[in-house]
């Protein structure tokens, strides 16, 4: 166990992480060069062209050091928001970690999230000033702020470039001579900790995890303690670039299994295993089921592949356990899914993928996320994740939605703008603290709803694309919201109703209708468009009917003979507004998201 390091590399987003794992990889000659090719532990191509992980790999290498052989486990991270608690697991499977700054750009809100999870869980941290080779990069002052976060010694700071190979070599060293070698009793039972599953079409699903106590064997009957299901370890190993299977796995390794699980929902990310003849007393703290925090409906454009979109959302949630969905249905849409995400950028990975991998072209409802509605009677509450579920008004003592505390990082330049757009937002501002001269760390607490709308493109619009963000969840607090309900020729569209607050409630009803007077194609008939609160008709646009000059053939003659025309017009069109139906084009749906702009 004295020759294993386990460690995990964090970072925020584009600051060269993957470049330097595929670095790593080349050095120990983990992968040859001929196989070699760009974020080399990045399977999808989606996260190739976007260049972000969004699945956490993990890796076995070797490593000679003063005549010894290593075997290094990197274990990579996503570095977006949306996957913390991934990275969480991730963190809680290593002894140590690389903390990567990009020189040029210098510490970043998902740098310093990520850094306190692994501050919390005792990680040794090694400093790595990435991205040197740039001619934009400030190698001085970009150390001096991570001395000021972590408090090391400026000499601890490794500059290093992923693209050229520099400083590779000191950073192996300092894994090896730095990170403590892992815990652990290989005599005692059984304790391993699922950090990351994948699912193979041949095998089931696949289950990583890293041994803290005790040793696997294949063929021992297994228990996975959370969901209290036992398996047969059918096969186990280490993972390389392709996966090695072993006869035995032992304390301070990390591995996988195989053991012919179909079902997505049986393997929990976090969660323990335990031998059936053995088990060990208590579980790896820190399990939890991963709760999604936006919710939106997935609907198939054409009502006949609601099937083939069943087939295919359950064939996705076997590569992503945290996508959560049940079927439901709406009077402007038809059927289709209610899903769960884990936030914004999940919500749109997931889209991508259903067009990529399954050829599906679905249409997504207005996101929001989920309230407690408190109930008069019995003070029951209720829990709402669709606008279309929260009760009656007049049954409802309060409704109560999810709140988060929100750090953004940018340049002093931005300040204003950001504190006006977090104001807008509803937020109150809690602290702001100067980093350096011109980087200012602002924190706010602010409704979950107003994020998951356009906050994100407005943050990087007024910052200029400087600032970067981060939050996390700190419960539920009561709030004065009401349900907008969009009406079109007096039939109320579900799809397009909203939660929210009453002071926003009229400006938003006006510039959807005025959207949506744009968008509704004209019809023989005249459609009012309305935005209502209950009873009551906050806004209203009107969509001019399409008509056709019946008085065309009466020349010369009396004026009674053209308005007996008129009059039989207007009553054709009087019965045909009352069956005609409207239907809602697929921009309208996304243009609602992107009212503003």
């Amino acid at each position: 166990m004295k020759h294993i390091r386990n460690f995990c590399i964090i970072a925020h987003i584009d600051h060269g992480k993957s470049t330097l794992a595929d670095r790593l990889l080349q050095t120990t000659n983990t992968i040859a060069d001929r196989d070699m090719q760009a974020q080399a532990l990045d399977d999808m191509d989606l996260e190739r062209e976007r260049g972000i992980t969004i699945k956490s790999h993990a890796i076995q290498m070797d490593y000679e050091h003063e005549g010894d052989q290593y075997t290094l486990n990197l274990i990579d991270t996503p570095g977006h928001v949306d996957f913390s608690y991934e990275v969480s697991r991730s963190i809680a499977a290593c002894e140590g970690a690389l903390l990567i700054v990009d020189a040029a750009q210098g510490i970043e809100a998902q740098t310093i999230s990520n850094l306190y999870l692994a501050l919390e869980n005792d990680l040794e941290i090694i400093p790595v000033l990435n991205k040197m080779d740039l001619p934009g990069a400030e190698p001085e002052a970009v150390t001096d702020q991570i001395v000021d976060l972590i408090g090391c010694d400026p000499t601890d700071v490794i500059p290093a470039s992923g693209k050229t190979g520099l400083g590779v070599d000191k950073i192996l060293e300092a894994i090896v001579n730095r990170i403590p070698a892992p815990k652990g009793d290989v005599d005692a039972p059984l304790r391993a900790m699922i950090f990351d599953s994948v699912f193979n079409s041949f095998r089931g699903i696949i289950a990583y995890y890293r041994i803290l106590d005790g040793k696997l064997k294949k063929g021992d009957n297994v228990k996975f303690v959370a969901t209290g299901k036992e398996y047969l370890a059918d096969e186990i190993g280490i993972l390389r670039m392709d996966m090695e299977p072993r006869k035995e796995v032992s304390a301070g390794d990390v591995g996988y299994i195989i053991s012919g699980i179909k079902q997505a929902n049986e393997v929990k990310v976090g969660d323990t295993i335990t031998t059936v003849g053995n088990p060990c007393e208590e579980a790896v703290q820190g399990f939890e089921d991963v709760k999604p925090m936006v919710f939106a409906g997935i609907y198939p454009v054409d009502t006949d592949d609601y099937e083939e979109l069943r087939a295919s959302m359950e064939k996705l949630k076997l590569n992503d356990a945290s996508l959560t969905f049940e079927p439901e249905s709406s009077q402007a849409l038809g059927f289709g899914f209610r899903c769960g995400f884990l936030g914004m950028l999940h919500m749109e990975i997931i889209q991508e993928r259903l067009e990529r991998e399954f050829n599906m072209t679905v249409i997504t409802t207005v996101p929001n996320v989920s309230y407690h509605a408190h109930l008069k009677k019995d003070a029951e509450q209720l829990i709402v994740n669709n606008p279309s579920e929260l009760p009656d008004p007049s049954l409802l003592d309060y409704v109560e939605e999810p709140y988060i505390k929100a750090q953004v990082i940018t340049k002093s330049d931005y300040v204003g703008q950001i504190m006006n757009l977090c104001i807008e937002k509803r937020g109150e501002l809690k602290n702001q603290v100067y980093l350096t001269q011109d980087r200012v760390e602002i924190t706010f607490e602010m409704p979950m709803g107003e994020i998951v709308f356009d906050f994100y493109d407005k943050l990087k619009t007024v910052s200029r694309g400087y600032a970067s963000f981060d939050y996390f969840p700190i419960g539920y607090k009561k709030s004065d919201l009401i349900k907008l309900d969009i009406l079109l020729n007096a039939d109320q569209v579900d799809a397009l109703s909203a939660l929210v607050h009453r002071s926003n409630a009229f400006d938003l009803g006006k510039k959807i209708c005025l959207k949506l007077k744009e968008l509704i194609p004209r019809q023989q008939f005249e459609i009012p468009i309305q935005a209502a609160i209950g009873a009551k008709i906050v806004a209203r646009e009107t969509i001019k009917a399409l008509r056709k000059d019946v008085t065309a053939k009466c020349y010369g003659g009396d004026i009674t003979r053209k308005r007996k025309l008129l009059e039989k017009q207007k009553k054709g069109k009087k019965r045909m507004r009352q069956v005609g139906n409207v239907e809602v084009p697929q921009e309208a749906f996304l243009a609602v998201l992107k009212l503003d702009s």
